[in-house]
């Protein structure tokens, strides 16, 4: 299997034994599969999985997510969150507004972009910066926001 690597980590995917594969992150049809052996190639890691001996299996695993458990991730620092605990998360502005739902993460070279879904607005885009984001509760799945003058159109 040849994997697109999104983490900022690609050095520790040969240290695992187990990784899941899903339709999407927050999918509830999650498969785990036992990895043989990973070697990395340019910006893809190349895996084997026990048990998947040939490529039309291989290619029904194709468009997968492929996951990690929580503790084989990488440890965070302080006010650090995951990107799955973000998407789902309801955004707010500081003034109490309700935007909408985060849908994804978009990584870029600079900052972060995080995509809301946003009934009154549809798609806004808002940078991932300090500035932007003021807080994060993960727990009780609210994230509030400032946005910059004139990111929202006029209503």
């Amino acid at each position: 299997m040849r994997m697109k690597v999104l983490t900022h980590y690609p050095e520790r995917l040969p240290k695992l034994k187990t990784v899941y594969l899903a339709p999407s992150p927050d999918s509830p049809q999650v498969t785990e599969y036992t990895l043989e052996r990973v070697r990395m190639h340019q910006e893809y890691a190349l895996m084997k999985f026990k048990g998947i001996d040939n490529r039309d299996i291989a290619d029904r695993l194709r468009q997968l997510v492929v996951m990690v458990a929580v503790g084989d991730a990488i440890p965070l620092n302080e006010g650090e969150h995951y990107l799955y605990q973000l998407v789902g998360l309801t955004v707010q502005t500081v003034a109490g507004e309700t935007l909408g739902t985060l849908t994804e993460v978009l990584e870029t070279g600079a900052n972060d972009v995080y995509i809301i879904d946003s009934p009154q607005y549809g798609e806004v885009l808002i940078p991932a910066t300090h500035e932007t984001i003021i807080s994060t509760d993960v727990e009780n799945k609210i994230m509030v926001v400032s946005l910059p003058e004139g990111l929202l159109p006029a209503r």
